[in-house]
């Protein structure tokens, strides 16, 4: 057992890590610009391995479904849970916020994709897509609208979903396998050279992330915060995949995303909403951290 570990540790773990920590020490002297970085990604490098790799996958709608009801059943109780946590330790409203916003909202992009692939092979990567964009979808409408209600402010910032480039390409992306059509050649190889450089970027990317927080907080209340999302998801996730019918491939991608850290995307919704953001940006880096950790352990069972 200690040999597997060993070696999960260090063929699929540690190279995830080794991107992060490079964009980490070496954004800075290489003068890398995050806001360049992160927007190539956003407008260019997601929607393109979203289209490359959903408009190529074979899987039944009937799957599908059940993919898409475990991952959005699996995060949104893991958000409750870190809610009801929060009020049992006596915390405040807007700290049980935030307990919510970092249980309800995973890293499944840059971090959970390049775990996937490693662990499981590019064969599980059209299932970890799907709860991937299923998950940030549903995630990001509930932390908007916790966020909202605890400032009691708009939700101008939901009409920014439908203009989300990743978001905009599913339906285009979803039309060739439903139709059994196949995509012109030249797109498919457009897509896919894009599309690969997505995972490597996103990595460098959430180094560069990590390294803006600048002020953290350390203490047991961050370190519950973070067992929230490292131990109540894939708990949840091992009891409710087979429960849902989902076997093979289709649960192993479950389980692996449904065990990601909290995603450097919740800080910054709690920067723009004000919720506790020096507490939210300490759980995904403390979170991620752990991940090194706890993510050696949960793919020991897949």
């Amino acid at each position: 057992m200690f040999t597997q570990l060993l070696s999960i540790f260090l063929n699929v773990v540690t190279p995830v890590f080794a991107l992060v920590l490079l964009g980490f020490l070496l954004g800075p002297r290489l003068e890398l610009q995050y806001r360049t970085l992160s927007r190539t990604a956003y407008y260019l490098l997601i929607p393109a391995f979203i289209f490359n790799e959903l408009s190529r996958i074979q899987i039944d709608l009937n799957t599908a479904s059940r993919m898409v009801t475990a991952g959005c059943l699996i995060y949104m109780a893991t958000g409750l849970i870190g809610w009801i946590v929060a009020r049992l330790l006596g915390l405040s409203r807007e700290m049980a916020v935030a307990f919510l916003m970092t249980g309800v909202f995973g890293n499944l992009g840059n971090y959970g994709l390049a775990l996937t692939r490693f662990r499981l092979g590019e064969t599980a990567m059209g299932s970890a897509t799907i709860y991937m964009v299923t998950v940030n979808t549903a995630a990001f409408v509930v932390c908007v609208l916790a966020a909202s209600w605890l400032r009691n402010g708009g939700f101008g910032a939901l009409k920014s979903l439908l203009k989300t480039p990743g978001i905009v390409v599913l339906p285009i992306a979803l039309f060739f396998p439903a139709t059994g059509i196949t995509p012109p050649l030249m797109v498919a190889r457009i897509s896919g050279l894009l599309g690969d450089a997505m995972i490597p970027m996103m990595l460098l990317i959430l180094g560069l992330q990590l390294r803006e927080a600048r002020r953290l907080e350390w203490g047991r209340v961050a370190l519950a915060a973070s067992s929230v999302r490292l131990v109540g998801g894939p708990l949840l996730a091992f009891l409710l995949i087979p429960m849902i019918g989902l076997d093979g491939t289709q649960a192993s991608a479950g389980i692996l995303q449904s065990s990601m850290p909290s995603a450097v995307l919740t800080a910054i919704i709690a920067m723009e909403h004000d919720v506790v953001p020096t507490f939210v940006t300490s759980v995904v880096f403390a979170s991620t951290l752990l991940s090194l950790f706890s993510l050696t352990v949960v793919m020991l069972f897949l």
